[in-house]
């Protein structure tokens, strides 16, 4: 085989990418093939972050023009270009904010914020620039996770506000509006028209991606989040057991009936892991959130453990992400998070912002 742009190609299309399960080339993410006597570039553009695994990409494609004949020094230029992806019909995406995820559950007592603010977090990590909205109005929690429940909003304008930042994310809440014992004794109106005005009321600034901690439950005010948030798809969190599998059933199903994809299912509390001496144990049973996925064809992009470790770091207002950023938690809910990125990058493009306003005048 001599060396030619198309007979690097035709190697790298055996080199599979670890998040999406299918080779750089066919996926479009092989930018550009330059030859220079024996030595090779190539330009590899992912839709995704995933800064963590640079390194490791560079390695696969290297080793695979190696392994042809002729070939020399090989130089991988890898980098991530996130954009906007497609939402539910009708919908107008919000200003500086590419793709919003809505990490949702049927019911409470999953670990929803926490898997949420991890993700976010997680994203972040991998090289995105990411906010997080707390839509749990009536039990807001995300100022105490992030450690900066004691911080206000502020306004430049009198008209919108700016978002608060803790540990490189963009965060709003209601929480940061109310004194931490006030009771939120709201109807379902004014949570919802309240929830508008923290997410498109905030000054989001060139986020790639805006986590939506969700409130639990199908209830009015999640419905009307739905069908009215720009939406690039939801990730459903939930145990294994049962009781839980039975009410993540609901709210996939209320997604869907919306026209919201559903990126994936995250299990938490999988296996509870002994502080004294690691012993494993499923105290809610085991692949429930697998089953889940099989019933209704989604993927499952992975299973945390119930561990003190992630109580005490949430509790502590610094989040396992980024108290323990090499511990295996932390790989789990990054390569967690490149899944998710992952998914949206082979959504749909946004095309809206490529056609041009029309204006009909009289004469």
């Amino acid at each position: 085989m001599s060396l030619t742009q198309e007979s690097v190609t035709e190697a790298l299309k055996g080199v599979v990418d670890p998040n999406t399960g299918k080779d750089f080339v066919s996926t479009r993410c092989v930018r550009n093939v330059s030859i220079s006597g024996s030595d090779v570039r190539v330009e590899l553009e992912l839709g995704y972050p995933a800064k963590t695994q640079h390194e490791s990409i560079r390695e696969m494609l290297a080793a695979a023009i190696a392994a042809i004949p002729g070939a020399g020094r090989a130089t991988i230029d890898v980098h991530s270009k996130v954009v906007a992806h497609a939402v539910q019909q009708g919908v107008k995406l919000l200003p500086g904010v590419k793709n919003i995820i809505a990490v949702a559950s049927g019911k409470g007592g999953v670990g929803k914020s926490t898997t949420a603010v991890n993700l976010a977090l997680a994203l972040t990590a991998e090289g995105a620039t990411v906010g997080l909205l707390d839509a749990d109005i009536y039990g807001p929690s995300q100022p105490h996770m992030l450690g900066i429940g004691d911080q206000r909003p502020e306004s430049l304008d009198g008209k919108t506000m700016e978002p608060l930042q803790a540990h490189g994310l963009q965060v709003m809440s209601i929480g940061f509006l109310v004194d931490v014992e006030t009771p939120m004794v709201w109807r379902g109106p004014m949570a919802t028209q309240a929830l508008n005005q923290l997410l498109k009321e905030t000054n989001w600034k060139d986020l790639d991606y805006l986590v939506i901690d969700m409130p639990p439950g199908t209830g009015d005010i999640q419905l009307t989040l739905s069908q009215s948030v720009p939406l690039t798809g939801a990730v459903i969190v939930t145990t294994p057991q049962d009781i839980a599998l039975l009410d993540a059933r609901k709210g996939l199903k209320m997604f869907e009936k919306v026209g919201v994809p559903i990126i994936g299912v995250v299990e938490n509390m999988s296996i509870h892991i002994c502080s004294n001496c690691g012993h494993e144990e499923a105290i809610f049973g085991t692949r429930g959130g697998e089953r889940l996925c099989a019933d209704y064809n989604v993927p499952f992009l992975g299973a945390l453990p119930l561990d003190l470790q992630i109580r005490q770091e949430t509790d502590g207002g610094a989040p396992t992400v980024v108290s323990d950023p090499e511990g295996r938690i932390a790989e789990l809910y990054k390569a967690i998070a490149r899944k998710v990125a992952a998914r949206v990058a082979v959504k749909a493009k946004d095309m809206t912002h490529k056609f041009p306003s029309i204006v009909i005048k009289s004469t």
